[in-house]
């Protein structure tokens, strides 16, 4: 048998405080939550993480039902982004999500023309909240030396045919994820949680995006390592 996830009973004296669930401390608590949480009742945990939620949003398009919506709504939790988006089809396959997203916050935009109303009253003093869209696009500009904005709304497209044409144009901008191998492009699921940590390293540590060509490009052959990024193609290009 595999190792047993979690904890068993609460051992001794049941301690004090409303965040306390009753029955996980009688019985046990087996979810996938930090080891901060254990014992805590759901809506504690969701309290909690409010206090302290980081001001970018995602959004995923939900236009057949992608497997990998899961995968992204979980980092988003790991993260602890603001809320997350589904755009398209209302329902989407939440078994990658491993139960993360009963601590998010969702919203549900049927149009792209939803989630840009949404986004344009939805920042601080009802301002405008920025899309960045995320793909290997040609136009597009690299992660690695764009300063993302504090607020925000990282959007993603669906495995294989990635951002609509429609979301595209809504964006501000879209960032690529340099790359230095032979595949066309990385999982849904992988590059959202490399975007999310750019997100992070830039306002919660406080690292600033490399140094910038003209016009925010990487100039050519400046990686760190000195090998040279492969040009962005178009799911098209040979």
């Amino acid at each position: 048998m595999g190792e047993e996830i979690g904890v068993g009973p609460w051992q001794g004296e049941w301690p004090a405080g409303d965040q306390w669930d009753p029955e996980l401390l009688r019985d046990g608590d087996r979810r996938n939550v930090v080891d901060g949480y254990r014992y805590w009742r759901q809506e504690a945990i969701v309290a909690d993480l409010d206090s302290r939620r980081h001001d970018f949003h995602v959004a995923v398009e939900n236009w057949g039902h992608d497997f990998n919506i899961g995968s992204v709504i979980r980092t988003a939790n790991a993260f602890n982004a603001k809320a997350f988006h589904v755009l398209g089809r209302r329902r989407w396959n939440r078994r990658g999500a491993m139960v993360t997203d009963r601590y998010q916050h969702e919203y549900h935009h049927g149009t792209v023309e939803e989630l840009t109303e949404w986004a344009a009253r939805a920042g601080a003093e009802r301002g405008a909240i920025p899309l960045i869209g995320i793909d290997n696009l040609p136009g597009s500009r690299p992660l690695e030396t764009y300063p993302l904005p504090r607020e925000c709304v990282l959007v993603f497209g669906q495995e294989g045919p990635g951002l609509s044409d429609a979301m595209r144009a809504a964006c501000e901008v879209v960032l690529h994820i340099e790359q230095f191998g032979s595949t066309r492009s990385i999982n849904a699921g992988a590059a959202a949680a490399v975007a999310m940590h750019a997100w992070v390293r830039r306002h919660v540590f406080g690292q600033i995006a490399g140094r910038q060509g003209a016009g925010g490009q990487v100039p050519e052959g400046n990686a760190l390592d000195g090998r040279r990024a492969h040009p962005v193609q178009s799911l098209g290009d040979p």
